[in-house]
């Protein structure tokens, strides 16, 4: 694992923003976070001046504690969480911006998910996602693999061996996929679903970073013997997370709707069959009637919200009430989508969250009740997005006694890029605004997970 032999405790000295509720984020000024040698925060100290650090530091008897002091241009913030992100897509984001997704899941997606077949690609791919996912700060993800167990199985060790935390989950798909791309029969994808949850299980027993997921591609890709299979395997498995795609856009819904004629809409079809749980994470949920809402808020489920891939693929934008989402006390998180979205960037997400929502209050509300604030959605970005994967208990803010999963950045001009700079009289909320609207990944200096510096820039 990336880091091990690290000595992870330590304290560091100077800016510190994270999220205190969903509408707020909180910017501390001369703020000391300790973080122990298991990689938990032990201490969060605010306006504290500097000549007080030493004593601080013996108060929790940690006198020999290194203290890293930040410079004006930088500040800490929690770890970036991507909730939905297509693990296999990586190597061609990008391509077929604007199509319909069934039709560019047919004619870019599959071709190149397919690829992962051969294990030394898969290698190859897997170790560019995890280190530009940790380049661009993001210390969890939902990991959608491909259909391939053995590749699936390498992405899960990448990500274990350079210290990213993240839910790893072999797809399934048995129909409506070109027949060099799909599951052999119901029996052969749950088996292989099996075998990669043994295997995630067995390199981290107690799941502390890579935990398994399952993940039914989504209802047009499975028959409904294999969508029963994985309810009794989510049965069998009440803890564990599952993540399919929901309410995509009008061609998938209708197109869904049409094999399961039984079902009047995508909440109950995948209720029926165990897979909505206060574990599950829908991706997109962008075209919702109140019954879904309310299935879904009562179920207790997650929305990954992705409006780069919304905007770009699928014909989604403007469409997701993520306002409604949060009034109604369901937890969302933001979502890159990878071959969808062509950005892996979560800063980018947060953006297009804020300028989706201003959208859809212009077509649909005209009186704000539909908008997103900028802390909304760092909310999203961080402990929302945390809450939806099944890690809020662990990271996503700064509390005491979570674990120091965080970023640290700088906004100085040294760092290059276009961020909007700094002027003298800026106080801390400036600059971290600034990062948000302006900042990019040149801007992200070091990222922690448990502690350990699992990225330096």
């Amino acid at each position: 694992m990336a880091g091990k032999n690290q000595d992870r405790l330590q304290a560091i000295y100077g800016v510190v923003a994270h999220s205190a509720s969903q509408t707020e984020v909180k910017v501390l000024d001369s703020a000391l976070i300790v973080v122990d040698s298991a990689g938990r925060i032990v201490a969060l100290e605010a306006d504290l001046p500097r000549a007080d650090i030493a004593w601080k530091l013996a108060e929790l008897n940690l006198d020999q504690c290194p203290v890293r002091e930040l410079s004006r241009e930088q500040f800490l913030i929690p770890g970036f969480v991507d909730t939905h992100n297509h693990a296999p897509q990586w190597m061609h984001r990008g391509l077929g911006q604007g199509m319909q997704i069934l039709d560019w899941l047919s004619k870019i997606a599959f071709p190149n998910e397919a690829r992962l077949k051969d294990t030394a690609y898969a290698r190859k791919a897997y170790n560019a996602v995890v280190t530009g996912m940790l380049r661009q700060g993001v210390t969890t993800a939902s990991y959608y693999g491909s259909l391939h167990g053995e590749a699936t199985e390498i992405l899960a060790d990448i990500c274990l061996d350079k210290g990213q935390r993240a839910l790893v989950g072999k797809c399934n798909m048995n129909r409506n996929s070109p027949d060099y791309y799909r599951d052999a029969s119901v029996d052969e994808s749950l088996r292989v679903t099996r075998d990669c949850i043994a295997h995630i299980k067995s390199i981290d027993p107690e799941g502390k970073l890579v935990r398994p997921v399952l993940t039914p591609r989504f209802a047009i890709s499975c028959e409904e013997s294999l969508l029963a299979g994985l309810g009794e395997l989510a049965a069998e498995n009440p803890g564990m997370a599952i993540q399919t795609h929901f309410n995509e856009s009008e061609q998938e819904t209708s197109t869904t709707l049409s094999l399961f004629p039984g079902f009047a809409n995508e909440a109950d079809l995948y209720a029926h069959y165990g897979l909505l749980t206060p574990h599950s994470i829908l991706a997109h949920c962008t075209l919702m009637t109140p019954y879904e809402m309310q299935r879904l808020q009562g179920l207790g489920c997650g929305i990954a919200h992705c409006p780069t891939a919304n905007m770009t693929v699928g014909g989604g934008f403007m469409a997701a009430p993520v306002h409604e989402f949060l009034e109604r006390g369901i937890d969302v998180g933001l979502g890159t989508d990878s071959g969808g979205g062509y950005s892996p960037s979560i800063l980018n997400a947060m953006r297009h969250a804020l300028v989706a929502s201003f959208a859809r209050d212009f077509i649909y509300a005209k009186n704000g009740d539909a908008s997103l604030s900028l802390d909304q959605v760092f909310h999203m970005a961080t402990i929302g997005g945390a809450r939806v994967v099944g890690f809020g208990d662990e990271i996503g803010d700064f509390t005491i006694g979570k674990q120091f999963d965080a970023l640290l950045v700088d906004m100085g001009t040294l760092r290059g890029g276009v961020a909007t700079p700094l002027q003298p009289e800026d106080s801390s909320r400036t600059m971290f605004d600034k990062f948000i609207m302006t900042g990019d990944d040149r801007n992200i200096v070091a990222v922690f997970t448990q502690g350990r510096e699992v990225f330096t820039s």
